[in-house]
């Protein structure tokens, strides 16, 4: 990926970011900046405020032969004072800037290096890390599609000719908004699902259409009821669909199978009624019990209103396997690849957490690499006490417990406050110091050479040697340990979230789906699919790190004479 490339994303992620904010559009994945801003106290300024007047829709009571007479009409509001969200402001600054400024340079900077041209054909040379290299861009831009592939709102939503984009609008619809009648109407609408099963009904067919994401679940706080699937007798015997074998667990019939209120839950073994079973009637009561032994009832009871043979006749819907969670991959439900134990879908965690790990590299990688670059060379070029006091604070550091120090400092820190900047604080505060010692060393190595004597000869300052004159010559060390250190995040967040001192809850995280599988071992999917995408995206970002490091090896395009 060109320099031109990398600035020109990243002026347009900046610019929509921005304009997302002036013009109340949620973009994907630029909307992140001021989302964060608004989530975490410390990266805004003030408090969102809107006073009312306090006489406002007032009724005052008089006797009643002079009758009821109305307060002030209408209500009196005031201008509420919006907060400073100098994070995601600072965020699209920074991007557009930079972006930008890396555009600019292409254009100026000539004929690019012919070593650098060598290398990278090298690395492409190298198949199986040019290929993981393709492989990573693509998640990235599947992850920065963010709400357009994974989510629970509706992307587009057209009701009596008028559209609405809920998951980019900022603003929530009601649903009187889609012609929801009674106490559902001035109730914000929150499950889309259920509003696109109601307008695909044939009286509202040509009134609506409801267009979703490809995955129409929320990685977080998007908790499923019990799933269920279809069932088939043969024999006399009860057979979940597709299965050959007699069925074993809990099934039921439905009042209504999209709002999941049962009417009749049963215990089958070996296909058969063995075990209890319950009723309830359409308001949620329970009526009805009974008991089963071998596919004979031995004992029931009824408490309803009307006639038993009625109620036991009412089945909106055919006899359905019910699959309590963790719920095995359903592939009616478009859950691909099952349900958490808290009802949450797998392949949309999956998502989320893909987005954690990408989202966490953008902030880490280029703070740590700033910090241990800048300190690193100071630390090679000035040498003398600076080198001695930062030598031993980095020793000291070295030495400490990492896992125990961040397991301490995220317990400590507030709920509140929790979430991805200050647990990206913690490891920024123990990352930077490898690379340090690294550039420090290369620092040692070149400042006596004659070219950085040359340039002190012609009056350069400490920050243009440095920068201008040392640093170029290893990009080659920066550039071979960048996919390591991305490797190294991504398992030290996946250890922090399976103990739990990692991401709150509102994050998904691989680290806590992989606890959840450990605790729930007759839920395979969980451990299996998480152990395939931790593993696979760790294998792909090491093949990348052994080709960059062979393909840019100096000694490979290099010879003193």
């Amino acid at each position: 990926m060109s320099r031109r490339t990398i600035g020109i994303v990243l002026m347009i992620l900046g610019l929509l970011a921005a304009a997302g904010e002036v013009f109340q559009i949620d973009f994907p994945t630029a909307r992140w900046f001021f989302n964060v801003s608004r989530e975490v106290p410390v990266l805004g300024i003030g408090e969102d405020t809107q006073v009312r007047a306090a006489g406002a829709n007032v009724e005052e009571k008089a006797n009643e032969e002079e009758g009821k007479r109305e307060g002030e009409a209408g209500e009196k509001k005031e201008e509420g004072k919006k907060r400073f969200l100098w994070f995601g402001w600072l965020s699209s600054i920074v991007m557009t800037g930079g972006g930008g400024w890396l555009v600019f340079r292409s254009f100026t900077n000539g004929a690019p290096d012919p070593v650098t041209l060598r290398r990278i054909k090298r690395f492409k040379e190298i198949k199986r890390g040019y290929y993981s290299f393709l492989i990573l861009v693509g998640l990235a831009f599947l992850a920065a599609l963010d709400q357009v592939v994974v989510g629970d709102e509706a992307l587009a939503v057209r009701y009596k000719g008028k559209w609405s984009f809920p998951a980019f609008s900022p603003k929530q619809f009601k649903g009187s908004d889609f012609g929801i009648e009674g106490e559902m109407a001035d109730v914000n609408v929150k499950n889309y699902r259920m509003l696109k099963k109601k307008l695909k009904d044939e009286k509202e067919v040509s009134q609506g259409r409801v267009i979703m994401p490809l995955i129409p679940y929320a990685p977080t706080n998007d908790t499923l009821g019990p799933q269920s699937r279809g069932m088939v007798l043969r024999q006399g015997k009860y057979y979940e669909a597709g299965s050959r074998s007699p069925y074993f667990g809990l099934a039921a019939t439905y009042h209504n199978l999209d709002d999941g209120k049962f009417h009749m839950r049963y215990t089958l073994r070996d296909g058969v009624f063995s075990g209890a079973v319950d009723g309830w009637d359409e308001a949620g009561e329970k009526v009805y019990n009974a008991e089963y032994l071998n596919g004979e009832k031995v004992k029931e009871n009824f408490t309803g209103k009307g006639d038993l043979e009625v109620f036991l006749g009412i089945k909106s819907g055919e006899l359905r396997a019910v699959k309590y969670h963790p719920a095995p991959p359903n592939w009616e439900e478009k859950n691909w690849l099952g349900t958490t134990s808290q009802g949450l879908d797998v392949v949309a965690y999956l998502y989320g957490g893909l987005q954690v790990n990408f989202k966490a590299a953008m902030i880490f990688l280029p703070i740590v690499y700033l910090v241990g670059i800048t300190v690193g060379m100071l630390m090679g070029y000035i040498g003398g006490l600076f080198d001695l006091i930062m030598d031993r604070l980095i020793e000291v550091f070295s030495n400490v417990p990492f896992l125990f120090v961040v397991i301490i400092f995220s317990s400590f820190v507030p709920e509140k406050f929790r979430g991805l900047p200050v647990i990206l604080t913690i490891l920024i505060v123990f990352g930077w110091m490898g690379i340090a010692a690294l550039m420090r060393t290369a620092a040692y190595r070149d400042k006596e050479r004659d070219y950085i004597s040359a340039a002190r000869v012609l009056g350069a300052g400490t920050p243009r040697i440095i920068f201008r004159h040392l640093l170029p010559n290893t990009v080659a060390i920066i550039v071979t340990l960048v996919p390591f250190t991305m490797s190294s995040l991504v398992s030290s967040m996946t250890a922090l979230d399976y103990l739990g001192y990692g991401l709150p809850a509102k994050y998904a995280t691989w680290g806590r789906l992989l606890n959840d599988g450990l605790a729930n071992l007759s839920a395979p999917w969980l451990v299996s699919s998480t152990f395939f995408v931790l593993v696979g995206l760790l294998v792909l970002i090491t093949f990348v790190g052994e080709a960059v490091r062979e393909a840019f090896d100096p000694k490979k395009y290099s010879f003193y004479r």
